[in-house]
């Protein structure tokens, strides 16, 4: 058993009392890390997203370096930043703050206390050959984005370009909304904002990465995978796959 899936396991095991204390102990962190503040929002959020799980089946460790492509709201942004603790970083890979796609929320996360070990970089091919190379990639909710009409993103190519960004027995992490088998993935990302499990696994394989094992802990069978995430009858509960890759 690797290192690194030993130290998930022990993780694993160690954070099931202190979750439930997240409202005043934040969760699975470093130690030695400052007592940073989870934001009452994401705690609610914490049934519904499983983060112990997610880092625990990541191999999430102290001392890690983080690439976390596309961060949103920020609520990975936090957990990382507390599980890696003040050895270890996360570079939150964002969209241009002046486009339409701005995200604000990690550039923020970084400038408070107990969250130093966040730095912004562009989500750009630049971007991410200035970062250091990462113990873990994480992606969650936004691996369909690359997809987008409208951003004419290489996919194939970018997650070349992703491999060359990770360690040797690295892990890359990938969370995502499901699609209906066999659907048109431009098409889908465009109009739903998911994405088939299958052709994800297939082009990150093509990319050179190997597929570990998919974790249960998102999934929902009441999911019909025919709305768009962001309707009211899904949001928040939609069916997710959860795939880990590692870099040979």
């Amino acid at each position: 058993m690797s290192y690194r899936l030993t130290a998930a396991i022990a993780l694993a095991a160690a954070l099931g009392a202190s979750w439930a204390r997240a409202e005043t102990s934040p969760p699975n962190t470093c130690a030695g890390a400052p007592a940073a503040q989870r934001p009452p929002s994401d705690v609610a959020r914490d049934a519904a997203r499983k983060p112990a799980e997610m880092l625990a089946f990541a191999g999430i460790k102290c001392g890690d370096t983080v690439i976390e492509l596309v961060p949103g709201g920020g609520y990975f942004t936090r957990v990382l930043s507390l599980a890696v603790g003040p050895g270890g970083h996360v570079y939150a890979a964002a969209p241009d703050p002046k486009s339409g796609d701005a995200e604000p929320a990690a550039a923020k996360i970084a400038a408070e206390p107990g969250y130093g070990n966040v730095t912004v970089i562009p989500v750009t091919a630049a971007g991410l050959l200035a970062a250091p190379a990462a113990d873990v990639i994480w992606t969650a909710q936004n691996y369909h984005d690359m997809h987008l009409s409208r951003l004419k993103v290489d996919v194939p190519g970018f997650d070349k370009l992703l491999f060359s960004k990770l360690k040797s027995g690295g892990v890359f992490m990938v969370i995502d909304h499901v699609a209906l088998p066999g659907s048109p993935v431009t098409e889908t990302a465009d109009k739903l904002h998911r994405i088939d499990p299958a052709f994800a696994r297939s082009e990150i394989v093509g990319a050179g990465f190997v597929f570990d094992a998919e974790s249960p802990a998102l999934r929902n069978p009441e999911d019909p995978h025919t709305a768009i995430v962001f309707d009211p009858s899904i949001r928040g509960k939609t069916d997710q796959f959860v795939f880990r890759f590692h870099k040979p």
